[in-house]
């Protein structure tokens, strides 16, 4: 789907308010969330043969055994982070083919997104860089280990799957924060950490299925 035919821009902006619909039968009723993703064209995240079906609620591959998730799960996930509060500053674990990182940008104040894959990660740099995100910062590091040097963040995203959650994750949490992300194996659930002061209280969310969260970089 050509950004540069204007049947093609206002077939994905159709496509686009669909979806939103979609997501508001479905529950999602954070109107600021809803409107970002209005702004990201997902079409732009994914190859060129599966962007008529980028506005599906589903997940895609995006190469390097990795795929963007649906819009339904990236729409709840931050709805819930963003309940009573606003994200500040976040962290995003799993930055893949740059997506959510676009869509945080349009509610975070600022965005850190870290990849573990380079390749990958460049492929989010050119897949962002159109949209022109002064607050999003992209860097390929080991997810599991956050992005210290940033640290502390209001809010973190994982886009991944740990066994257990990530000591490190936690360390980097401000006081006030809150994690995401889906822990299991065969069975995910995504679970929320909230951190106040030195107490952190963890509450169990919905099923989901996403790619196991890995060690290293390559």
């Amino acid at each position: 789907m050509s950004l540069r035919r204007p049947d093609a821009v206002q077939a994905a902006t159709r496509a686009r308010a669909r979806m939103v619909e979609r997501l508001r039968a479905q529950g999602i009723r954070d109107e600021k969330v809803l409107g970002a993703m209005m702004q990201v064209p997902r079409h732009a995240f994914v190859e060129e043969g599966l962007a008529y079906s980028a506005y599906d609620d589903t997940a895609l591959p995006i190469g390097y055994q990795q795929t963007i998730s649906q819009p339904f799960v990236v729409a709840k996930m931050i709805e819930t982070l963003r309940a009573g509060r606003e994200l500040g500053r976040t962290l995003e674990v799993g930055a893949g083919c740059g997506y959510q990182a676009a869509v945080l940008s349009f509610v975070a104040t600022e965005v850190y997104a870290v990849e573990r894959i380079r390749p990958l990660l460049d492929v989010a740099r050119e897949n962002l860089r159109p949209l022109r995100l002064p607050n999003v910062r992209l860097k390929c590091a080991d997810g599991t280990m956050g992005l210290p040097e940033a640290a502390p963040y209001d809010t973190i995203i994982v886009a991944a799957a740990a066994a257990s959650v990530p000591v490190s994750l936690r360390e980097q949490l401000a006081p006030g924060g809150r994690l995401m992300l889906p822990v299991g194996g065969a069975d995910q659930r995504l679970v929320m950490i909230e951190r106040q002061g030195n107490v952190f209280r963890e509450s169990r969310l919905e099923a989901v299925r996403f790619v196991p969260l890995l060690t290293g970089t390559e």
